[in-house]
């Protein structure tokens, strides 16, 4: 991840919990300190982790963050991942919004791990889609990284992707592709969604760099492999997940993008328990 765009998105996600101060913690005096641990209260892979050294050293910058596990450790229930020291204040401030953050990567992580050995391919990569949620593309697009998957394109600005509501109003496939080849440089990517034979066979002579095989069977997408020439590049979208992927696995596809991965996942269950060092010093 970009070190300074996560930071800078995890300093308004502590202002919008924090606002002007955290009122609970007149409880505690600026003496008062102590350590917190954070564990998996379930199985899974854990991703994130450096958002606990970000988000504290924002609180402040004196408490210290110790990292037990790696981004892309299998941890099992009850293992340590985080062991955090410092004003209690501050910890507790943090944790709400740290956990949230490091739950649903750890959720993303974990499934993207599952649908990769689901698929059992040496072939096909497992992608992720633009189903995210808003402001935490970077963090979830990352968690898919750490789970064993890779990316598609990270916004609108990246790549083309000419969909059917863009080749509708382009006129056909050929004309869509030829417009946005005129308009943009050579660096951008080109994809074309197909939904039947016929599109398949215009956008092969259109000569994307990507085209899409949407919603079709495992067979049709086997047959629709061999036709297309080996520069261009296959990928096969909807309605995969978990539960199916394995019939995807013999298509031949390239990529197979999958939006269960960040639009569908439970957060992990994650908890931090903290121990006063110096509890005279709590206000009673």
């Amino acid at each position: 991840m970009n070190r300074l765009k996560a930071e800078d998105a995890i300093k308004n996600f502590l202002l919008e919990d924090i606002g002007d101060r955290d009122v609970s913690s007149v409880l505690f005096t600026e003496e008062d300190r102590g350590e917190a641990v954070v564990r998996l209260k379930q199985d899974g892979v854990v991703a994130g982790l450096d958002c606990f050294k970000w988000g504290y050293r924002l609180l402040d910058p004196t408490i210290i963050v110790e990292s037990l596990k790696t981004d892309g450790d299998f941890v099992e229930s009850g293992e340590a991942i985080i062991r955090i020291q410092g004003p209690v204040a501050a910890l507790l401030a943090g944790e709400r919004v740290l956990l949230n953050l490091v739950q649903r990567m750890s959720a993303i992580a974990t499934l993207t791990a599952q649908c990769v050995e689901a698929l059992g391919s040496t072939h096909t990569r497992i992608v992720d889609t633009r189903k995210t949620t808003p402001g935490l593309r970077m963090f979830e697009k990352y968690a898919v990284r750490v789970g064993g998957g890779f990316n598609h394109r990270n916004g609108l600005y990246d790549a083309v992707m000419l969909k059917d509501n863009h080749i509708a109003a382009a006129g056909s496939i050929t004309q869509a592709v030829q417009r946005v080849r005129t308009a943009l440089g050579h660096m951008t990517m080109i994809e074309v969604e197909v939904e039947s034979l016929a599109e398949l066979q215009e956008a092969i002579a259109a000569r994307p760099d990507v085209i899409m095989f949407d919603n079709q069977t495992p067979d049709t997408m086997k047959a629709w492999v061999q036709l297309v020439p080996e520069p261009i590049r296959t990928e096969a979208s909807g309605g995969i997940d978990l539960n199916n992927l394995a019939a995807y696995r013999h298509t031949g596809v390239d990529v197979i993008s999958i939006g269960a991965l960040t639009h569908s996942v439970h957060n992990l269950d994650i908890s931090m328990n903290l121990t006063i060092s110096q509890k005279e010093a709590i206000h009673q």
